[in-house]
């Protein structure tokens, strides 16, 4: 068994006052047994100004929320994803990254992941995003050994990408792990869904801890996130919904389970090669 502690966030757009209530909120799901502790996608400051995000962000050796989480999964011995952070890069068009980290009870960086599908979407006449305008996008799909299991790790996004997943857990995975700042929008519509679909098509359990709320902006327009961190097991059932209040979510999970549902429905070894259609 494993116990996991899904963090749901409503940070704002300054990283110097999120951290304090991320590194409070670990510090609870450890106090609740929790061996593996995730924090949502841009854990450090979730902002809509690219002006906001340049003075904010920093290069991943300088950034204080990365130290700090790193520093309290070794103090209390825990096994962490940072389900991302906004960071600077030295691309020469000067986007940022949004990556994400998992953590050894140490403290040393075991993996990282950069998001690879870019959220550049129409959602209505008032409401569009185009993270590629700011951040990079990943090229490399990542699979961790964290010891009680193999994590495959993803973003956001990518949640609507299958042949990723896919691809994560005939690579060995057997957790899937969705950290999202999600739309109300499409939340409603699509959230819970694409999560049980992603377990049921890979027999991984997926975690998909979310950010949620109004979160407080300095510049530019204010967001709005769905919340609704979810857990689903291999089989597809939703072991926990958080709702839309911030908090500290405790779930425990039976990786045997993994296996089970893989051997009543094998269908990650039924591939067959075909041709384009016709």
């Amino acid at each position: 068994m494993l116990r996991a502690g899904l963090l749901q966030l409503n940070v704002s757009d300054d990283p110097a006052a999120n951290l304090p209530v991320t590194e409070a909120m670990l510090a609870e799901a450890v106090a609740q047994g929790a061996q593996f502790v995730l924090t949502p996608e841009v854990t450090n400051c979730l902002s809509a100004s690219r002006r906001r995000q340049q003075d904010m962000l920093r290069p991943e050796s300088e950034d204080a929320t990365l130290a700090g989480l790193r520093d309290a999964a070794a103090r209390h011995g825990i096994w962490l994803l940072i389900g991302s952070l906004g960071l600077k890069t030295d691309d020469p068009d000067g986007r940022f990254a949004n990556r994400s980290f998992l953590i050894a009870p140490d403290g040393a960086i075991a993996a990282r992941y950069d998001k690879i599908h870019m959220f550049d979407v129409d959602i209505s006449e008032t409401e569009s995003y185009r993270e590629s305008a700011g951040y990079r996008p990943g090229r490399q799909a990542v699979v961790a050994d964290a010891g009680f299991a193999k994590v495959g790790m993803t973003i956001c996004y990518d949640l609507r990408f299958p042949h990723l997943h896919r691809d994560l857990a005939k690579a060995g995975a057997q957790i899937l792990t969705v950290p999202a700042a999600f739309s109300p929008v499409s939340g409603a519509a699509h959230w819970e869904v694409l999560l049980r679909a992603r377990a049921i098509e890979t027999g991984c359990f997926v975690l998909a801890p979310a950010q949620t709320g109004h979160h407080a902006a300095t510049a530019g327009k204010s967001r709005q996130t769905y919340g609704h961190s979810l857990v689903v097991s291999p089989w597809g059932e939703v072991l926990h919904d958080a709702g839309t209040a911030a908090g500290v979510s405790v779930v425990d999970l039976d990786l045997s389970l993994v296996e089970k549902c893989r051997h009543k429905i094998p269908a990650i070894t039924h591939d067959r090669e075909y041709g384009p259609p016709a």
